[in-house]
């Protein structure tokens, strides 16, 4: 398989896309969840700093892996 220029740019920029939007959204959701947070434990409220971290740790996979596929499809299709 050949790798275009035009897709590995799109993949770059999907990149940059892909880290603003873990950034953004990722810290929306993580305030959003800490206003939720109801625990009266120390138990309870590591556990769901535990949850939260876990959160990040998927978002960022998803972001940081769709973006860039996405962005180099996209180039390759729009501009060759």
């Amino acid at each position: 398989m050949e790798l275009s220029t035009a897709g590995l740019i799109g993949a770059a920029v999907g990149l940059v896309l892909g880290w603003v939007d873990y950034k953004v959204v990722g810290d929306l959701v993580e305030r959003a969840l800490r206003r939720t947070d109801t625990s009266t434990t120390r138990e309870e409220k590591d556990d769901y700093e535990r949850r939260i971290r876990l959160f990040r740790i998927v978002f960022l996979i998803g972001t940081m892996g769709f973006f860039p596929i996405l962005g180099y499809l996209l180039g390759r299709l729009l501009f060759g």
